[in-house]
């Protein structure tokens, strides 16, 4: 056995987080997320740590748990209403909102597996864009096997065995409106065992937990909206400079009484939202007794640089800590191992995805040699929506790590509260302010969308502060209720989305959330809203990231934009807009466009500009079709190749052309493909990531476009 002191500390967190849905004006839920992640993620990572004895840290936003509490208290979201409606009472415009909701889970994963969801999934796909055609053709059964299956598929495969979900998946069609009730009954209970069980683990010293502040707000910005120029000194700022430190300050201490309040113990650690630090953020944390913080590695060589220290000195893998807050410890995680998980694996065979990861903690160990004692590797990621892209939501993969972990003997998993009492930390005279996403704060801020809800808030809460200064004598309960308002809008949720950084189908939902919560400022006032709160912020005519064809193009297949006009009425699809929950730095792909003329179908791949085309890396391209199946590139060997009905070249972009025949028997018809980035047998990348990009190859008697 290797001695303890020769072991290799690794401290996983898994950050638990959800935006805050409640619409103050309807008091319910606008989405479902917390409902379903609670059936799928929130339970089944903290007992199976509990089983294997692994030490996980688990971070939770307290406006999450509050969610949680919530739904055990009788607060309800539309996609629960709308599956409590009896089929037979579903009017059309509720059969159109279930049709477009309803099928929102990850085909590849939770649709396809399952033989009467992917079925109901297909007949809706066979009504194009027709729905009204969709609302006519689906039964009474249908509607409410749809009901069913759209809430059995987030229940944790870890419960599948408990009742009713066991004979619910046996039965696999035509429930009953009883069977729907008892399944909708078993969530509620499911849900509330997720708080007594981190509580219970916790106080047994089986897990850790932390916890971010409490609506989940990037802290320096609030602070000082100004901060975000020392990492993008070009920045285009709000209107108004926000810098209320004394909100920053609230959201910390109102975590350490929820943390209180729920484990009876005081708030050791904390991940600041989105990893998001500055100087004044570590100086609120030792105000409020916080022993140590997490951010990204990105920001410790930026902190290195930032007090004239040699990056390529220093390690990641121990703790720090900044002068100006010596008593508060600093992990920076490891970005390329946290990634892993959350974004690489998914697409790996479990054995080779654990042996890899466990080599790779093994290859550190040995760098890191006699320094051991003090040092520890920080796993930092998402721990909720990574799953879903695993083959039954990772419950293999987590099984087989956990597994893995426990029976290395080069290997110890530590708490992050462990870390930070047992390791001699190094000292920073500098802290760099930024977040996990390249060590900056660029997509809370800056675009037009992100600026215009900064200036809103600034309006509203100035309003709040004037209104107090006003009447003093105002009642306490109000003046709490307005402001608690405040502190949701101030969650990064909001601006996440705003922006041209993360576009999704939810977009305009957020916008109308956010001015929704501080619109219900003013009645309690008695002021009316202004009609700023009236207009949307999000404008979708501009962030539109996806395009279809607009003309006939045939491009010459050589590997660069051969003049201006080449591609010119081709389709889009902008991988840099596009984004969903989980944010990825890197990515190989920046846009894929898409065109046809009578006899091909085409499709360029432009590069992001960091990836050497050159070197290549052993990286290939598949071109998934759902029609005639995967067309391989090796971007290694070749730079030119012509097949039968196939063809591409590679220089400056990858030029593709496909016969039409063999992508569709006619030539004509629907066409849906995928496009995937490999290194070796590494999935590095995807896209689209949900859903295949689908387009219509018309006949040769139905290729009409409009022309300027």
């Amino acid at each position: 056995m290797t001695p303890e002191s020769n072991k290799l500390k690794v401290a996983f967190l898994w950050h638990m987080h959800q935006p805050y849905y409640l619409n103050p004006e309807t008091n319910k839920f606008m989405m479902p997320w917390v409902r379903l992640h609670g059936l799928k993620d929130y339970l089944d990572m903290p007992l199976l740590a509990g089983k294997y004895g692994i030490k996980f840290t688990f971070n939770l936003v307290p406006s999450l748990l509050d969610q949680i509490e919530m739904y055990c208290q009788g607060y309800v979201d539309r996609h629960q209403e709308l599956t409590k409606i009896n089929a037979r009472e579903l009017t059309p415009e509720m059969k159109k909102e279930i049709l477009r909701t309803f099928f929102s889970a990850h085909y590849p994963t939770m649709i396809h597996p399952y033989t009467r969801y992917r079925q109901l999934y297909r007949k809706q796909e066979s009504c194009g864009s027709d729905i009204n055609l969709a609302v006519e053709i689906f039964s009474t059964s249908e509607w409410r096997d749809l009901q069913v299956w759209s809430n059995l598929v987030w229940i944790d495969p870890m419960f599948r065995d408990e009742s009713p979900v066991r004979s619910l998946f046996r039965k696999e069609r035509d429930f009953t409106e009883e069977d729907k009730n008892q399944l909708l009954e078993y969530q509620i209970g499911l849900l509330e065992r997720i708080i007594p069980t981190y509580r219970k683990l916790y106080n047994e010293r089986k897990i850790d937990i932390s916890l971010t502040p409490y609506y989940h707000p990037i802290l320096p910005l609030l602070i000082d909206t100004d901060i975000a120029a020392e990492a993008i000194p070009d920045v285009v700022l709000p209107k108004n400079r926000f810098d209320f430190p004394e909100d920053a300050r609230w959201h910390i201490s109102n975590s350490v009484k929820k943390f209180k309040s729920l484990f009876d113990k005081d708030l050791l650690g904390m991940w600041p939202s989105e990893g998001s630090v500055s100087e004044s953020v570590l100086k609120l944390a030792r105000e409020n007794d916080i022993k140590w913080v997490a951010t990204d590695e990105e920001v410790l060589y930026h902190s290195l640089l930032k007090s004239g220290l040699n990056p390529g000195q220093y390690s990641p893998h121990t703790l720090y800590t900044y002068d100006g807050s010596p008593d508060v410890k600093i992990f920076f995680r490891d970005h390329g191992l946290s990634d892993k998980i959350g974004f690489v694996y998914s697409g790996w065979e479990t054995e080779r995805a654990v042996e890899d990861f466990i080599q790779s903690l093994k290859n550190i160990r040995k760098v890191l040699k006699e320094k051991l004692e003090d040092s520890v590797v920080p796993i930092i990621l998402d721990g909720e929506n990574a799953w879903e892209y695993f083959p039954r939501d990772g419950n293999e993969f987590l099984s087989r790590f956990c597994e893995a972990l426990v029976s290395d003997n080069e290997i110890e998993v530590v708490s992050f509260s462990e870390a930070a009492e047992s390791i001699k930390p190094v000292s920073l005279p500098s802290l760099f302010a930024g977040s996990w996403i390249n060590h900056n704060f660029r997509i809370w801020i800056g675009h037009s969308e992100d600026n215009n809800a900064w200036d809103a808030l600034f309006e509203t809460r100035r309003t709040l502060v004037d209104y107090q200064k006003k009447h003093p004598e105002v009642d306490e309960k109000k003046l709490e209720k307005a402001w608690r308002q405040i502190h949701i809008a101030e969650g990064s949720d909001w601006c996440w989305w705003f922006g041209d950084d993360h576009i999704g189908p939810y977009n305009s939902k957020f916008d109308e959330l956010f001015r929704a919560h501080l619109r219900a400022v003013y009645p309690d006032l008695g002021i009316d809203p202004p009609s700023f709160l009236m207009r949307p912020i999000h404008r979708p005519e501009i962030l539109k990231s996806i395009t279809m064809p607009e003309s006939l193009v045939t491009p010459q297949l050589d590997g660069y934009l051969t003049h201006y006009y080449e591609w010119s009425g081709a389709g889009h699809y902008d991988c840099a807009n596009i984004g969903g929950a989980m944010h990825r730095v890197e990515k190989v792909i920046k846009d894929i466009y898409f065109a046809f003329d009578f006899d091909c179908f085409y499709i360029r791949l432009d590069f992001d500009d960091n990836f050497d085309l050159v070197v290549k890396n052993n990286y290939r391209v598949v071109f998934d079709f759902k029609s005639c199946g995967p067309k391989e590139i090796s971007l290694e060997k070749s730079d030119y190749k012509e097949d039968i009905g196939f063809g591409y070249a590679i220089k400056r972009i990858l030029e593709t052309r496909f016969h039409r025949k063999i992508l569709t028997e006619t030539g004509s018809g629907q066409v849906e493909f995928q496009v995937a980035v490999y290194s070796g047998n590494k999935l590095v990348e995807k896209w689209p990531v949900d859903e295949p990009l689908s387009i219509e190859l018309p006949g040769r008697d139905k290729m009409n476009f409009w022309e300027v």
